[in-house]
């Protein structure tokens, strides 16, 4: 069956709704309604509220006396003060460089050290739930790595309305794969694909998913060339696409003006990801120098997720166990080279099932694979930044960047488990 010639998907009614009901899985309506503020009206679209121009702004708040470390230069400065206004940084520095406002609000941070917000770079955040405790354990930045029903796009439009509930979000919308599953209920416009008996596989089955995914709204595309490592029945060594699969989609998603993460672990897979044009490369247990230096060639990042792989570690599984304990060295080993290389290295917690991991865990084992304290914090502030395309924006705390922030309890270039457990967090001026 050839699904290229069916009209275009709507990008009016048919996106409404599926942004309502999104919105509904998600429980965004429920979370708006009880945020500090929430109008008695009803809620606005996303369509709506950027044509309005009536977006919520950030929160006027001043962080007093904690020690400030930029990732970007590594300087660290004592009895400092942030001046956050409408959401974004207005000042930073030395008590004595910066004017604050009379009668701003002062969050005070005395004994404690202050960095930028974090960043997941990679997370399935299905929930408002999620995504409170997603922010609640420092990342105030995330990019999806998939959701079933869209409901990172109305986590997004959460974090837009409501900054204190969710952090700033990515949206990859549904996963680009050969089985849909239930996913292909998220869209009316995917129910022709369900007649394929390959599933999705050709050309323009393929450009169909990505040009959905494209009319939703999402920020970026997730796609696979390998099965799930944490699924016992699957092979996550065998191939799902091809590298001219993989460039059918990338082409797509480009036209689009969006680029495309792949999920991958073998190192076929990963070179034929990273040669098909991915932006960035999630797992990769057994890619190798050579494709780890095409990537440093071509600008793709890498992105382990050593958390989620150290995490079937000990399973009841015998075969999850015995993965967990094979892949993690690999993937050690792989991102300590991934940084000697100077290959994009960010972290990603891959939280997914309701179950959330602290974004500092990941951090901490990018320390644990050979990466100074700063370098680490840097995967998940700096190299993020650049990687979802927010750099000027997050992972500083400067002028003219988000005003988000953790505080710590601790030096975290003593001891990086720190990050772990932030004491406080801002969100756009809002701490939450």
């Amino acid at each position: 069956m050839c699904v290229e010639n069916c009209p275009p998907p709507s990008n009016r009614l048919t996106r409404r709704g599926v942004l309502a009901g999104a919105a509904a899985l998600a429980g965004t309506t429920a979370a708006l309604a009880a945020a500090p503020g929430a109008s008695a009206a009803a809620p606005m679209t996303r369509t709506s509220a950027a044509r309005s121009g009536s977006a919520p702004r950030g929160g006027d708040l001043v962080i007093d006396g904690g020690t400030l470390l930029d990732p970007a230069t590594g300087d660290v400065t004592e009895d400092a003060v942030v001046v956050i206004r409408d959401g974004v940084v207005r000042a930073a520095g030395k008590r004595k460089n910066v004017d604050v406002p009379t009668g701003a609000t002062v969050l005070d941070a005395h004994g404690q050290w202050v960095l930028p917000g974090l960043v997941d770079s990679h997370i399935h955040l299905n929930t408002a739930a999620e995504a409170a405790r997603t922010l609640a354990l420092g990342a105030t930045t995330a990019r999806s790595g998939s959701t079933n029903f869209y409901q990172d796009i109305a986590v997004r439009e959460l974090s837009r309305q409501a900054p204190g509930l969710a952090p700033g979000l990515r949206a990859a919308g549904i996963f680009v794969t050969p089985d849909l599953g239930d996913t292909i209920l998220a869209d009316p416009d995917l129910t022709p694909l369900a007649r394929l008996k390959g599933g999705v596989t050709s050309t323009e089955a393929l450009r169909r998913v990505v040009e959905v995914n494209l009319a939703r709204g999402v920020d970026t595309v997730k796609t696979r060339v390998n099965p799930r490592a944490g699924l016992a029945e699957q092979d996550p060594l065998e191939q799902v696409y091809s590298r001219e699969q993989l460039s059918t989609i990338v082409a797509t998603a480009r036209r689009g003006g969006k680029d495309v993460l792949c999920h991958s672990y073998s190192e076929r897979g990963c070179h034929d990801a990273v040669m098909a044009g991915v932006k960035s490369v999630e797992h990769g247990a057994f890619i190798s120098e050579r494709t780890l230096r095409e990537m440093r060639r071509r600008g793709t990042y890498f992105t382990p997720t050593m958390v989620a792989i150290g995490g079937m570690i000990g399973d009841p599984d015998p075969v999850l166990d015995e993965r967990g304990r094979t892949y993690l060295p690999k993937l050690k080993a792989a991102a300590k080279l991934a940084h000697e290389l100077g290959v994009g290295l960010v972290s990603g917690t891959d939280s997914s099932g309701g179950s959330v991991e602290p974004i500092g865990a990941e951090i901490e084992m990018m320390h644990s694979a050979g990466l100074s304290a700063l370098d680490a914090i840097r995967t998940a502030t700096t190299n993020a930044a650049r990687l979802l395309g927010f750099e000027g924006k997050v992972g500083r705390l400067a002028r003219g960047y988000a005003g988000d922030a953790i505080l710590l309890s601790g030096d975290p270039l003593a001891d990086i488990s720190v990050l772990k457990k932030p004491v406080r967090v801002v969100r756009s001026g809002v701490a939450v």
